[in-house]
Formats: structure tokens, C-alpha cells, sequence
């Protein structure tokens, strides 16, 4: 088994649906918007650095509450423009009128950019407060995949929740709400974190065994920070395994063996998903490439051809 992205044609911007359904899996990354000078220049660091890896596609997502739309878009027009790499932007429907959604696919069309992630976004200030439908906008997530589709020749993903959304009842009816996605029109999705790849594993199966067929990237970061895991939930919506916690309270004075511990988790656990054939691994990187880089490496190595 061997990860990467196979040949294609330099004037024909290959589909993120097609390549998760490759014979390989696919590997990339996701970064986000900077918000100062010093930000910018990370994050170009982490992309020429991670440029050298080859990924399948990386990603730039929104701010909160959709808070650096223009940031995100000239991102990722730059990643299309100025690298080898095929972005995919991140559409959120908070605070956008449809006009301005259209006004955004828009401008990604016009760079190049034919990969996008719709996700309906949290509401500014708060992600668990009251999410309001802009008097112009969009109310659910499936509604801005079809916005996008019907906007053009456009491959489109969405978010996928393996605890489940913090604002599902049950996940029964996240499970639900998941698959009127994929049906309104998506191509593939990609979960939030998670840190048991079993909680990956049950939410494939619970759609494969509803009848939806869509490939779900798993999204994974590595702890390298003991704070990393006391802000987990408010991140993936999941509670932190217990078991793996009290892994990293042992050695919570020590921040290298936490980092270390954290590469050697996420790589055993990508190690395991790929086993199980999942279509590819999405590395989380927070705009830093020296953890992506080891677990990637680990990877590598025990890569069996």
C-alpha cells in the first residue's frame, strides 16, 4: 500500500471525489487563515515545507463565524497559483447572504480552485451559541452543497462528526442529517478530530450500513501540546479518551515526552485506519509541519508496497 497522488493532466485540476476514490489513499493537509504578519509567514513555512511531501490536495479553512472569508480566498487563489498543490477551500454559510457565497465560488473558479468543502460553520463568539440564518443566506449545510454545485463544475466535500455535531440529538439523527448531505449533492467528506480510531470506524459503518456509499476522510492531528487535549472537545465536538488522557497526565511536566507521545498516538492510529482501508488520512497541522512531517515519515517507513 503506498499514499500519494497519481499522474494528471497540468491543464485538468483533478476532483477530490475522484481521488478518494482512487486505488491509493490519499494524504493532505489542512491549514488555516493567518491573522498577523508573523501568522503569514508560519504558515508559508509549513506549506513549502509540506509542498516537498507531494500530498493528494491540502485545505484552508474559514475563521469563526466565517470571520476571514477574504483571507481564506487569497490563500488558497495563492496555493493554486503559486505552488504545485491543489487546493481545496473551506465555504462556510455563517453571516453570507447568497450573493456573497456566490461572489466567493466565484472568485475560487476564477483562480483555478474547483475543490470545496461546505460546511454550515459555527456562529461567531460562541460555536455552541445560537446558529442564525443570515435574512439572505443559507440555512443548512446540504443547501450550500448545492449552492456550489449548481455554481458549476465543482467537487464538493462536507464535515463529518465520528462522536457526533455537538447539536445533534442522538447519533441516530446525526447519522441521519449526515447522509442528507452526501444525497444533496457531496462527493466526499472529512471527519473533525478524533483520537479512537474506533469512533472513526462505527461512523463508517453506521453509513455504509444506512446505504451511503461516500468516502469520509478521516481528519487527525497530533497532541503536542498537553493543552491540545483540554481543548479537544470544544474542537472535535468528542470528549477526550479517558484511557489515552490519563496517558498524557503522567508525563504533563514533560512537554517533549508529551510531544513525543502525541506522534507515536497519531501514527499508530493512522497506522490502524489505513489497515482497515480507510481512502485516505487528512493531517490537521494547526499551520505547522514539523509534527505532520514525523507521523508522516513513521508512516512511510512501515509502508507495505
Amino acid at each position: 500500500m503506498a499514499l500519494g497522488l497519481p499522474s494528471i493532466l497540468p491543464d485538468s485540476p483533478p476532483s477530490i471525489g475522484d481521488l478518494v476514490r482512487g486505488p491509493q489513499p490519499t494524504f493532505s493537509f489542512e491549514f488555516f487563515p493567518p491573522k498577523t504578519a508573523n501568522g503569514e509567514r508560519l504558515l508559508w513555512q509549513a506549506i513549502r515545507e509540506l509542498e516537498s511531501l507531494r500530498p493528494s490536495f491540502v485545505s484552508v479553512t474559514y475563521g469563526a463565524g466565517g470571520s476571514s472569508r477574504d483571507t481564506t480566498v487569497a490563500v488558497t487563489e495563492r496555493v493554486a497559483t503559486e505552488t504545485t498543490l491543489l487546493p481545496m477551500a473551506h465555504l462556510t454559510a455563517v453571516n453570507h447572504s447568497v450573493a456573497e457565497l456566490r461572489n466567493v465560488i466565484g472568485r475560487l473558479a476564477g483562480a483555478g480552485v474547483r475543490n470545496v468543502l461546505a460546511v454550515r460553520g459555527d456562529p461567531p463568539g460562541n460555536p455552541m451559541g445560537e446558529w442564525v440564518q443570515h435574512p439572505e443566506g443559507v440555512l443548512y449545510a446540504e443547501d450550500l452543497v448545492r449552492l456550489v454545485r449548481d455554481s458549476g463544475d465543482f467537487s464538493v466535500g462536507v464535515a463529518a462528526f465520528p462522536y457526533k455535531h455537538p447539536r445533534s440529538p442522538d447519533i441516530a439523527t446525526d447519522t441521519e442529517y449526515f447522509i442528507q448531505k452526501c444525497r444533496s449533492g457531496a462527493d466526499f467528506a472529512i471527519t473533525q478530530m478524533f483520537f479512537d480510531a474506533d469512533d472513526y470506524l462505527r461512523l463508517r459503518d453506521r453509513v455504509a450500513a444506512s446505504g451511503c456509499d461516500t468516502p469520509i476522510l478521516p481528519g487527525v492531528m497530533p497532541v503536542t501540546q498537553f493543552s491540545t487535549i483540554e481543548r479537544s472537545q470544544q474542537l472535535s465536538g468528542a470528549p477526550f479518551p479517558p484511557a489515552l488522557a490519563a496517558q498524557f497526565e503522567r508525563i504533563a511536566d514533560d512537554p517533549e515526552a508529551v510531544r513525543q507521545l502525541g506522534i507515536q498516538q497519531a501514527s499508530e492510529m493512522c497506522r490502524r485506519l489505513l489497515d482497515e482501508g480507510v481512502p485516505g488520512i487528512h493531517f490537521i497541522t494547526l499551520n505547522r509541519s514539523t509534527a505532520t512531517r514525523e507521523v508522516w515519515q513513521t508512516l512511510q517507513a512501515g509502508v507495505r508496497v
